[in-house]
């Protein structure tokens, strides 16, 4: 494919009935990686979307692509038709699969044995080659995303925009649908904005995350700095962290810290001041639940806290278990986990967790740590 833009967006606005619902002062988007916006309905995901593609233009502000500020209905068309953008609901034409995927190639007056191998390869790299003859519109919501998808791959786009693509599939075909995604994207590496509600699929597809709430990109790293260090309690909350715990500094040194939370302590890395109150967030996933005979114990692990299961939720092959442990403590482990510790209310176990686990969310204005301080 050809060499993939940069775009960049200044000072973008977007009003709707009188309510600023995008507001973005900076954001740029580098050649060749895959960027997810992630939030919740109305955080104003799929209008920034719009923005990027060069469907809709702010109110104020500058939006680049190449480096160069778009501004003129010429500019937006040249521009566009460098563009893929992949709805959730794929609007296919009653036609076959084959005349589908071909559309844009006959737009572009594409040599009739050039388009023809360029349709091949993509119905055979996304898996849909069986279905060439088939009507677009008899296929299956995992079958039409597929096509809706090599609609927009055959061109060759310098960028692809997805917008909620996996919406509405059934969680296998939605899986395997994401791992074929996943695999042509390292293999083209085009610059591939992703819209999403969905955690896990940023988290599968992306070499950064934004976050957006309330029509503001909020926070934006890499997954892992996302996922298991939020900004605020507003993003923890909405990207899993459902571990949010208010604690008060006993003592600090070599680097660690104790604080009191509830009836309890945990300890965490970095040195704050004795009297320090801190809001501490742990990811479920870093909970592990464990026999309180010690059989198997993480021995190593800074924090070993002894509790009651509260609640066990089974989650196909997974289990959300809540421990009272002087406070909740939430972990979600393996549904096979769960069976083999027969996992009940009422049942004790001990709840280990690293110190590096723990993320004190700074909300803005929280306290750094003294390792931090000059």
């Amino acid at each position: 494919m050809s060499e993939s833009p940069t775009v960049e967006l200044i000072d973008v606005k977007v009003w709707k009935n009188r309510r600023l619902i995008l507001d973005v002062p900076a954001l740029n988007l580098p050649a060749g990686e895959t960027f997810s916006v992630i939030g919740p309905n109305g955080a104003g995901k799929t209008t920034l979307l719009r923005i990027i593609s060069l469907l809709d233009r702010p109110q104020s502000g500058q939006v680049f692509h190449d480096g160069e500020m778009i501004n003129s209905g010429r500019d937006t068309l040249k521009r566009r038709r460098q563009l893929a953008m992949v709805m959730q609901n794929p609007l296919l034409r009653n036609a076959s699969v084959w005349e589908n995927v071909l559309t844009g190639h006959r737009f572009r007056h594409t040599p009739r044995e050039v388009a023809s191998n360029k349709v091949g390869e993509w119905l055979e790299r996304l898996g849909i080659s069986h279905l060439a003859d088939r009507n677009a519109r008899r296929l299956s919501g995992g079958e039409a995303q597929r096509v809706n998808m090599a609609r927009g791959l055959v061109l060759e786009p310098d960028m692809l925009l997805l917008d909620e693509p996996f919406n509405g599939l059934d969680q296998p075909t939605r899986l395997g649908l994401m791992d074929d995604l996943w695999q042509i994207l390292q293999e083209i590496q085009t610059t591939t904005v992703l819209v999403t509600h969905d955690r896990a699929e940023a988290q599968a597809l992306s070499s950064r995350v934004a976050v957006m709430l309330d029509g503001k990109v909020e926070q934006i790293g890499d997954p892992e700095a996302v996922f298991t260090a939020p900004d605020t309690e507003e993003i923890a909350n909405f990207v899993g962290v459902e571990n949010i715990l208010a604690g008060e500094v006993i003592e600090s040194g070599d680097g660690l810290t104790t604080a009191a939370v509830g009836e309890g302590v945990i300890t965490l890395d970095g040195q704050y001041l004795p009297g320090e109150e801190l809001l501490l967030g742990i990811s479920p996933e870093a909970v592990v639940i464990e026999d309180p005979s010690g059989l198997g114990s993480t021995a190593s692990v800074r924090n070993r806290i002894s509790g009651v299961v509260s609640r066990v939720f089974e989650m196909g092959a997974q289990a959300r278990v809540v421990v009272d442990c002087g406070f909740p403590l939430v972990s979600l482990i393996s549904g096979g986990s769960a069976e083999d510790l027969r996992l009940s209310p009422g049942v004790q176990v001990v709840a280990s967790f690293k110190a590096s686990a723990v993320h004190v969310i700074r909300n803005g204005e929280a306290s750094e740590s003294t390792t931090d301080r000059p």
